[in-house]
């Protein structure tokens, strides 16, 4: 499970059937610190997640585990929205403070 902040969206009119009804966004990677990296990443959204919020989502098969991935082509999907991310025992994200 990686972490990334939500940056963008993206609209294909033209795809696999099987994609139809999924929404796709376009997530900035982040660090375990919170910090950006240099990559950007596009995933379905499984849950409704929104513009700049921090998001924990899944990549590679892992990303067909989900009720809403399930049997597509799918490499990406978010899965939860983080309300606070602690490492070692320092806040280095909290929803209702950052975001």
């Amino acid at each position: 499970m990686l972490l990334g902040r939500v940056v963008g969206t993206l609209v294909a009119s033209r795809k696999e059937p099987s994609l139809e009804g999924l929404k796709f966004l376009v997530l900035r990677q982040l660090d375990v610190e919170g910090k950006k990296t240099s990559g950007y990443r596009v995933a379905a959204d499984a849950i409704g997640a929104g513009m700049g919020e921090v998001v924990l989502y899944a990549t590679g098969s892992a990303a067909r585990q989900t009720e809403m991935t399930d049997r597509r082509p799918c490499d990406g999907v978010i899965m939860a929205i983080v309300d606070t991310l602690e490492v070692d025992g320092e806040v280095k994200y909290d929803k209702a403070r950052d975001g």
